[in-house]
């Protein structure tokens, strides 16, 4: 087993070979090779920092107490005092050391395709599924990430009975990861003359974007059908067969898409989303093989399985996998996902810390 010195001489060095790649004029001229490079960088930069402060907080902290067993009565509570405070940065470094030093998720750098339907609750299931995506918009726009639907399917009040959007920027994967699941909705339907509280749900799938090259599709495997695009009710609207279906018949998934007017974009939409799903499921399969008795309590939850709660007449959300509640519904509905979003990420972070998710 490879000691700590050894891993941070190693990780110091390549740190070093980064910095001289990113002096090279030629690595910008390939735009993919760069932005993994820097990104490279930002992790090798964050580790040898938080190992630079530890070391100096660890000499320092062996000169306080030289000096606290030789100094006179007058002086040892302030030595006490920063002895104290180098103790707590060393424990918070060394979490902090330890923590980056994880491996990555493979798909922390990948962009994400969200997909959301309208589940139990009829059309009060489709206009909470609006409002999940409009949820989701407005938290990207936060986090500074980029937006682009990919296919809607209106209800006839307004909502969405399926919507697929990409998100895409940096780390969108490690947050998002966690939204996939079935999240439920408790308040008076719009259409509830008596005013009565309802239950509702949406149910949420989280991509990992694919490159063309990482899954391989044949064409021979492929069944593309062509079909008029169809609104609300299901009335036509356009008079001209630009929407596409198409099934991967292997596994039988198939994606369909007709928000554009043209055949080719909607093929090459819904080839996107096809290539994501047949990503997903490979890695399903790989983790399978690596431990069929994995149960993760956060980000690999059955999709089918409630996830959280939206009680508005408490103005309350309510995560099911952490056991965090906030009475902030409004706020959250607005994109303010942040509590939420940083309650999941931590947690996950020490599971693995703990070693329970292997």
């Amino acid at each position: 087993m490879v000691d700590l010195a050894d891993r941070m001489a190693v990780l110091r060095a390549e740190l070093q070979e980064v910095e001289a790649r990113l002096a090279d004029p030629e690595l910008h001229a390939d735009q993919e090779r760069a932005t993994a490079t820097l990104r490279r960088h930002k992790d090798l930069a964050a580790i040898v920092g938080t190992a630079d402060r530890l070391d100096q907080a660890t000499d320092d902290l062996g000169v306080a107490r030289g000096m606290r067993a030789d100094t006179t009565d007058d002086e040892v509570a302030l030595l006490e005092a920063e002895i104290a405070e180098l103790e707590a940065t060393i424990a918070h470094e060394t979490a902090q050391l330890h923590l980056l030093l994880l491996p990555r998720d493979p798909n922390d750098d990948r962009n994400v395709i969200v997909e959301i339907r309208g589940a139990a609750g009829g059309e009060e299931a489709n206009l909470f599924a609006r409002d999940l995506h409009d949820m989701y918009i407005a938290f990207a726009k936060r986090q500074r990430w980029g937006t682009e639907l990919l296919s809607a399917q209106p209800s006839d009040m307004g909502g969405f009975s399926d919507v697929t959007f990409l998100l895409k920027g940096d780390r969108v994967w490690t947050r998002m990861k966690f939204e996939g699941g079935t999240h439920r909705v408790q308040r008076v339907p719009v259409t509830e003359s008596q005013g009565r509280i309802h239950t509702s749900s949406a149910a949420v799938v989280v991509l990992p974007e694919a490159e063309e090259v990482e899954v391989s599709i044949e064409d021979k495997d492929l069944q593309i059908d062509y079909f008029r695009a169809s609104g609300p009710g299901g009335q036509s609207v356009n008079t001209t067969d630009s929407a596409v279906r198409i099934t991967h018949l292997p596994t039988g998934l198939s994606v369909s898409m007709q928000d554009e007017k043209s055949q080719l974009q909607n093929r090459e939409k819904a080839m996107r989303v096809l290539r994501a799903r047949l990503l997903q499921q490979q890695q399903d399969e790989h983790e399978a093989e690596q431990s069929a008795a994995r149960r993760s309590q956060v980000g690999t939850a059955d999709r089918s399985e409630k996830i959280r709660t939206y009680n508005f007449k408490e103005n309350r959300v309510t995560d099911h996998r952490i056991s965090l509640t906030v009475h902030k519904l409004d706020k959250i509905l607005a994109g303010e996902l942040d509590e939420i979003s940083d309650a999941l990420v931590y947690e996950e972070q020490q599971r693995r810390l703990q070693g329970d998710d292997g």
